[in-house]
């Protein structure tokens, strides 16, 4: 009986001793002010497939080259890459088309929306910019339908990052247009489109006008949704970008 007596002093006090331990690792509560201040500090994974188109004369040039970032539209989302290639400039570069840029077209994750993936659109600019010598003062941004609004978010909430946008029939919140005061902006848009209306352009494009900035509207009659196809066949839309640099402007 003694022994058993024994046994479970031992075990009481091994508990107690374990029951101490667990208290004295809680957080000391503050003492002065019923609240107290804390920073959290975790690292942040993102990730955003892309498609790289490196211009002819890539290897054997010096000369640092301008960037075009390309958003796609809602249909391309997810994760099979290949789909970005279906429509607009990737199609083209797919079918032969050669542009005097580094252009780099990122996928849309499958559930979000280009305006919610702001601040990843820039992390990759910053990436690319970092592994390709490319001139940061003559970086562009442009994008379809989605990718049109994706192209007004982006350059809205990082101006200071663009020489010039192209955004197709796309829209926007009218209350940033201030921000793109000293970006100038082509805009592209059907006269008949089903799926945007012609009117998310034509007020974004008034607003940067109206804030001091440089806007135009190009309205193709009669042409629907797909106001894109041209826009990128046409060589004038690229002139008109690398006649704009951060540094000159």
């Amino acid at each position: 009986m003694k022994k058993i007596i024994i046994l479970f002093s031992v075990l009481g006090l091994i508990v107690m001793s374990g029951y101490g331990q667990q208290e004295s690792t809680l957080p000391a509560k503050p003492q002065s002010s019923p609240q107290s201040a804390h920073t959290m500090n975790q690292e942040v994974t993102l990730q955003l497939d892309y498609l790289l188109y490196l211009p002819e004369n890539y290897e054997t040039s010096k000369e640092k080259w301008p960037l075009l970032v390309f958003l796609h539209g809602l249909g391309e989302r997810g994760r099979d890459i290949n789909k970005v290639k279906a429509t607009g400039l990737p199609e083209l570069i797919e079918q032969g088309k050669q542009v005097p840029f580094i252009v780099v077209s990122p996928q849309c994750p499958g559930t979000s929306w280009w305006p919610y993936e702001t601040s990843k659109v820039l992390a990759l600019i910053d990436e690319i910019t970092e592994k390709y010598p490319v001139d940061k003062n003559r970086i562009y941004l442009t994008g379809l339908s989605m990718g049109g609004f994706g192209t007004w978010a982006v350059a809205g909430a990082y101006p200071d990052r663009f020489a010039a946008v192209a955004p197709i029939c796309g829209g926007g919140y009218p209350f940033v247009a201030v921000n793109l005061k000293n970006v100038p902006v082509w805009a592209f848009h059907g006269g008949a489109d089903p799926v945007v209306p012609i009117e998310k352009s034509k007020e974004m494009v008034d607003a940067v006008n109206q804030a001091g900035g440089t806007a135009k509207l190009t309205v193709y009659p009669g042409v629907g949704h797909d106001s894109w196809t041209q826009t990128y066949k046409n060589d004038e839309l690229y002139q008109w970008l690398l006649s704009h640099s951060k540094k000159q402007d």
